[in-house]
């Protein structure tokens, strides 16, 4: 492992999630381009921001529309010097997989996971789960993955963060009739900040705007969190935007699922068998 980084800077993009995959390119590669002369490190786009999250569009798309948009993303990277965190949904045989690619600043991707918890009628009946969970290196940091609905079930980013994981990158699309999606905001449901139970930073890129038939909107309220849970930036409920901080490592110090991996002492041995297995896992393609 390279020596880790005291301080860096990510910015989350907030993005329509029901748009085609032409607008859903020429906006990641502007973002990518305005990330980069904003001093960013790292860019986070939402869950599928370029094949968009509307099934009835995206299940249309040939794989090799979707390959070559994400090739531009790679090369945007490479000529911005950034790492990039860009989704898509693909067809993997009999079903679909809803994937997080993570780009280095040379064009590469390093790092893929699969959503492992389908949300919402759509998703469950065209997709299937992943089979692991997310662990990854930028500059010497360690990160981990989740996709909307899976931030609802912490074993997938506490795991990782007992294995040394100090930012959760948590790409969504929180769309729902519009009842809901106002209920989200009212109770705060959209996306529930991780630090306060695992002590490392939470960034979220969300999505906004409706579906084309206006009967599903999406929430909104893209955010970066320090590890006590502070909102360090904030985006609103409906406009495409960037939202920027500087993360200093030193307070990610996952001291509350280190604490898990101590005590009771009887789960020590299993919270252990865990790590590995999510070490093990790590670096293989989601079939």
């Amino acid at each position: 492992m390279t020596k880790t980084n005291t301080t860096i800077q990510v910015s989350c993009v907030q993005t329509h999630w029901a748009t085609s995959l032409e607008r859903n390119l020429d906006t990641a590669l502007r973002y990518i381009e305005t990330a980069a002369r904003d001093g960013s490190r790292v860019v986070l786009f939402p869950e599928a921001n370029l094949t968009s999250y509307y099934f009835p569009y995206l299940i249309t798309l040939p794989k090799d529309r979707v390959l070559r948009s994400i090739e531009a993303v790679q090369q945007a990277a490479a000529k911005s010097n950034l790492w990039v965190i860009a989704g898509s949904i693909q067809n993997a045989g009999e079903r679909f997989l809803n994937l997080e690619h993570v780009i280095s600043p040379e064009g590469r991707i390093v790092h893929e996971y699969a959503k492992v918890q389908m949300a919402g009628r759509d998703e469950k009946k065209y997709c299937r789960g992943g089979d692991k969970l997310s662990l990854f290196e930028i500059d010497g940091i360690l990160c981990t993955l989740v996709i909307c609905r899976d931030g609802r079930h912490p074993e997938l980013y506490r795991i990782p963060a007992m294995a040394g994981a100090q930012i959760l990158f948590h790409p969504s699309c929180s769309s729902d009739e519009i009842e809901a999606v106002a209920w989200k905001r009212i109770s705060g449901r959209a996306q529930q900040p991780a630090g306060p139970n695992s002590k490392i930073f939470h960034c979220v890129a969300n999505t906004v705007g409706q579906s084309p038939d206006g009967r599903q909107t999406s929430s909104g309220m893209s955010f970066i969190r320090e590890p006590n849970g502070i909102p360090l930036a904030e985006a609103g409920f409906y406009q495409e935007e960037m939202i920027t901080a500087v993360l200093d490592m030193a307070r990610a110090d996952r001291s509350y699922v280190l604490d898990s991996l101590e005590y009771p002492p009887f789960l020590k041995r299993h919270w252990q068998q865990m790590i590995e297995e999510v070490k093990a896992r790590a670096d293989l393609k989601p079939e």
